[in-house]
């Protein structure tokens, strides 16, 4: 049994304070892009095994693929031993919400090929545990995130007269340790008002609170940000803690943006 589990984009990214359990309370808006890995799961007639193909992940037992497969045994003993594929194609540790979703798409695939009639709240609870916006590709639909990015509000959201440029230049940021660097702070206006405004607004108002410290870090990251305007992005970001950075474009403009030749960028459209 095959499935495809697709990437999002944070549109907008505000941490607003550090919680008592580690975590941190956020705000952003989670939109899902149609650019998928591939996943296969069969039946394996002697031990379990766990095969990559494209962007390498771990073979060892550490993805989170496999950790979504354990996380299941526990509860459902009956569950037989598998072989895996996962053909990545979206880049790990980019913001893009990739490997969240390869966990996600494991639970939903095990769910349905065993019968095992997992309800959709025990499936939030299991896609907490693997991640904190696992969680989202279970709705796979424009919506607003707060808490650790779990409280999930369905906001109707069309693209649809836009094209997505998305480019990672191969730089993968540490998660944890970015937002160690995070100063919380609340902002002045609500994504959930700014993302109902004009998409010509958000240039100015939707940010990425962890732009600042990646720009820092790794000024490469912002020039292509600032590249992405100066070539008529309506709304250019970072998404997530990066690397990835995307520019929203008027789907009818022919746009010839110069992209480098290390760095991955694919044109998305389809954004219905």
């Amino acid at each position: 049994m095959v499935t495809f589990p697709n990437c999002k984009i944070n549109l907008g990214l505000n941490i607003l304070q550090k919680r008592e359990d580690g975590f941190h309370d956020i705000e952003t808006f989670f939109f899902p892009l149609p650019f998928t890995d591939v996943l296969e799961i069969i039946i394996s007639e002697n031990s379990g095994s766990f095969k990559n193909t494209g962007i390498s992940v771990d073979e060892d037992g550490n993805n989170l693929c496999m950790k979504a497969f354990d996380l299941l045994k526990k509860d459902f003993s009956e569950l037989p031993e598998i072989k895996m594929h996962l053909h990545k194609a979206i880049f790990v540790g980019a913001g893009l919400g990739g490997g969240s979703s390869d966990a996600l798409f494991t639970l939903l695939l095990l769910n349905k090929k065993y019968c095992l009639q997992i309800s959709q709240s025990k499936l939030f609870d299991y896609a907490l545990q693997l991640g904190s916006d696992c969680p989202f590709f279970l709705i796979n639909k424009p919506c607003l995130a707060t808490g650790r990015g779990e409280k999930m509000e369905e906001i109707p959201l069309s693209l649809s007269s836009y094209k997505i440029l998305i480019i990672n230049p191969g730089i993968h940021n540490n998660t944890k340790e970015i937002f160690q660097l995070i100063n919380p702070v609340y902002p002045s206006k609500k994504i959930k008002e700014i993302i109902q405004q004009p998409i010509n607004t958000w240039k100015n108002e939707l940010v990425n609170d962890f732009e600042k410290i990646v720009f820092s870090k790794h000024p490469e990251i912002k020039k292509i940000k600032e590249d992405l305007y100066i070539h008529n992005a309506i709304y250019a970001s970072m998404t997530g803690t990066g690397s990835t950075v995307f520019g929203i474009f008027n789907k009818e403009h022919d746009i010839n943006f110069p992209v480098e030749k290390e760095h991955f960028h694919k044109w998305i459209g389809n954004l219905d």
